[in-house]
């Protein structure tokens, strides 16, 4: 399963979800990074180091990053969902989609967006 690291905004329920699915989440609040208003590029940085795709609803900024350079273990850009279970499920399958997220940006909508 994915090696995910979701970032300040990211809704915890939705990672409880993915780790009921298997995924191995690490919140920046279990980092101890949460509130330091730490720039895009160092969170993504600080994933990449532990070999961990980010989870974002920055898609905007994250989307940048991604097409200035993919050397990261991927980026998952979700729109703001809901339904926290629907969304869980949906990135569940699409890590399984994708396999190996090395560079990859996957993007996460939700459903009729």
């Amino acid at each position: 399963m994915a090696m995910l690291y979701s970032n300040e905004n990211f809704p915890l329920p939705v990672v409880l979800g993915l780790r009921a699915r298997g995924h191995d989440v690490l919140t920046i609040q279990e980092t101890g990074r949460a509130g330091q208003a730490m720039p895009d590029d160092e969170v993504l940085s600080h994933a990449t180091v532990q070999g961990r795709a980010v989870l974002t609803l920055n898609r905007k900024d994250f989307i940048r990053l991604h097409l200035a350079s993919v050397s990261h273990a991927g980026i998952i850009a979700c729109t703001l969902d809901p339904d926290f279970s629907g969304q869980a499920e949906r990135i569940h399958a699409a890590l399984l989609r994708e396999g190996d997220l090395g560079g990859k940006l996957v993007r996460v909508n939700r459903v009729g967006s």
